[in-house]
């Protein structure tokens, strides 16, 4: 006998996560051995049970899915990863397949769906939700570079220049230059409103 999917579950919303836990159990041949909260704890979670799919919120405090799959990828690279949205931007379907997700669906999926797709990634195949990979196509690629994106996301809520430059170990002068670039390529007035339209398209 196949013995079942063994599957981690993280989501900062403890209702939607105990649900999901709670219906995906009732599937013969799945079975939810950790859950987690925060992007952290869905590594430790990971690292002491090493599921064989991870079930990852984009968005959970600490380190969103997409950083949590790049450390599983070194860490753990058996355990295939399916990344569960309720932000479905251009951006974070590029990031999430550089990262190696196999998987990616917006919450809106039903849990028998969901499960369905579980088994596709767990067979080692991928599965991008066909609504988001052509809003993806549609938005091409960011004009970004990875550390002006790195900056504006740290200027996001609203850091003053010194700040920014402490945490991204740069000079002030060239976390400006940075902040002008990006605002420039994204044709926005400031770096508040750059900031917006680059999370609209997911490129931060």
């Amino acid at each position: 006998m196949t013995p079942p999917v063994r599957l981690l579950l993280a989501d900062d919303e403890h209702l939607i996560r105990g649900a999901l836990a709670a219906l995906l159990s009732l599937e013969d041949d799945l079975v939810v051995v950790a859950e987690a909260a925060t992007g952290p704890e869905a590594l430790a979670m990971a690292r002491a049970h090493a599921p064989d799919v991870a079930v990852l919120d984009l968005q959970m405090p600490g380190a969103d899915g997409v950083k949590v799959a790049t450390s599983l990828r070194a860490e753990l690279s058996d355990c295939r990863v399916l990344i569960v949205t309720g932000h479905g931007r251009p951006g974070h379907l590029k990031r999430a397949l550089e990262a190696g997700v196999r998987g990616f669906v917006p919450k809106t999926v039903s849990a028998q769906r969901l499960a369905e797709i579980i088994r596709t990634v767990h067979a080692g195949n991928r599965y991008i939700d066909p609504e988001l990979a052509a809003d993806a196509i549609s938005a091409g690629d960011s004009p970004l570079t990875a550390r002006e994106a790195e900056v504006l996301e740290l200027a996001a809520d609203g850091a003053p220049v010194a700040e920014i430059a402490e945490r991204a170990a740069l000079s002030q002068g060239t976390v400006r230059n940075y902040l002008s670039s990006a605002v420039s390529k994204l044709g926005a007035e400031n770096r508040h409103t750059a900031v917006r339209l680059a999370r609209e398209r997911g490129w931060v």
